[in-house]
């Protein structure tokens, strides 16, 4: 089976009911440099209400909802991930909450929409 990788970072955005989702889409071969990018993430959106992700890195996957309700946010953005055989690769999606709930359906596909963007915006190679 041929794997894929995203080359460089690139970035989504999805508006919803005046909730804002900032997708960020970047290539990772380790779970520590992850986590440092994820730190940096969430210094540079200090007001945001949920920093979602998922990661695929070598055999290892994760990904996290947030608060936001189970599986709504970080599992579809792993499914994605999987779906598109991206290897070395993960999301995060920044949530700005607008003041209207969305409920789970809208939401799960407005989180899958932003990853969705970001990878639209991204150079995707072959993993050699």
């Amino acid at each position: 089976m041929t794997v894929y990788q995203v080359k460089e970072p690139a970035n989504g955005y999805v508006e919803l009911l005046r909730s804002k989702f900032y997708s960020y889409v970047f290539p990772v071969s380790e779970v520590e440099t992850f986590k440092a990018k994820l730190e940096e993430i969430r210094k540079a959106n200090p007001k945001a209400k949920h920093v979602v992700y998922a990661y695929r890195i070598g055999v290892n996957s994760k990904s996290t909802d947030d608060k936001e309700p189970k599986g709504t946010a970080g599992r579809p953005l792993l499914e994605l991930l999987t779906k598109k055989n991206l290897v070395d690769t993960a999301i995060i999606v920044v949530r700005y909450f607008g003041g209207a709930e969305l409920g789970a359906s809208r939401l799960l596909r407005t989180y899958l929409a932003s990853g969705v963007d970001a990878l639209n915006h991204a150079t995707i190679v072959e993993r050699i």
